[in-house]
């Protein structure tokens, strides 16, 4: 049976970081993953640090804590830039999963399904990641770099989440597809961030997640949005070459063919209906 440390503070949590251990929060795939055997690494539960939980906003945007739950996000007061990431949070498992599992363990677990990355890439969020020689804040697109890898250095631990604000009207919006309605892992999901001013579309950020090994933006699709007339129309814009940095797999869940075709219904999905 390995050691079993649970501090009240975050400088307790970053001094135990000297050696390694098993950093767990909400413990949703920590748990699973151990069922029928003793769990004998080292763990630390950053659970009761309370400067790692909640939500606030100042000039330049909001700073999402690491062990802030969805079900906290979801009942937290945040304006319409959010609706996007508040969908995918519905998507998170069921209730119970939603009042456990956390924002930065979405993250850090990596997944290439993993629902919360791709609506917090088109919020062009960055993660601030701290260790005793001090802070750093990485783009969240550099952090996550392969399937159930990121850019977590030994004795760092990722403490906030931070999305900036849009200097003009924002929406967003989420999808996914599975082989059902609810509680599924992905065969394909979007995420889109469109700012408007003056009736076009100032500024656009679309995410697409489990038809790659990390969840990717696509600039080409973004680059086409930018400058169109903000209505139903630029549904029309989306063409299959904007799809060109996904690698779709073939697996249980679906082809690469048919997760193209999927994703390009959903963006057309999507962008129709942030539409007026």
């Amino acid at each position: 049976m390995g050691d079993y440390l649970r501090p009240s503070r975050l400088d307790e949590a970053l001094q135990a970081l000297a050696r390694p251990r098993t950093v767990l929060a909400g413990g949703t795939d920590f748990y699973p993953a151990r069922v029928g055997r003793a769990i004998d690494e080292d763990v630390l539960d950053i659970t009761g640090v309370a400067a790692l939980r909640g939500i606030s906003a100042n000039s330049e945007g909001w700073r999402l804590g690491a062990t802030t739950t969805w079900s906290e996000l979801l009942e937290a007061p945040l304006p319409a830039l959010f609706d996007g990431l508040k969908q995918a949070a519905r998507e998170v498992g069921g209730r119970q999963i939603q009042n456990a599992g956390t924002l930065a363990g979405n993250l850090c677990n990596a997944s290439p399904a993993a629902d919360g990355v791709p609506p917090l890439l088109a919020l062009d969020a960055e993660v601030e990641l701290a260790s005793p020689a001090g802070v750093r804040r990485l783009p969240l697109s550099s952090f996550i770099i392969g399937n159930r890898r990121t850019a977590l250095q030994a004795g760092e631990l990722l403490v906030a989440i931070h999305v900036p604000k849009c200097t003009c009207e924002a929406r967003s919006a989420f999808l996914k597809l599975g082989a059902r309605r609810y509680l599924v892992i992905s065969i394909a999901m979007i995420a889109g961030t469109l700012e408007i001013d003056r009736g076009l579309v100032a500024a656009a950020r679309v995410a697409v997640g489990a038809c790659s090994a990390v969840a990717q933006r696509l600039p080409l699709l973004e680059a086409a949005l930018a400058g169109a007339p903000f209505d139903r129309r630029i549904a029309d814009l989306v063409d299959m070459a904007h799809l060109a940095p996904l690698a779709p797999i073939d697996d249980v869940r679906g082809s690469a063919a048919y997760r193209r075709d999927v994703v390009v219904t959903l963006l057309r999905r999507l962008l129709a209906g942030l539409a007026p």
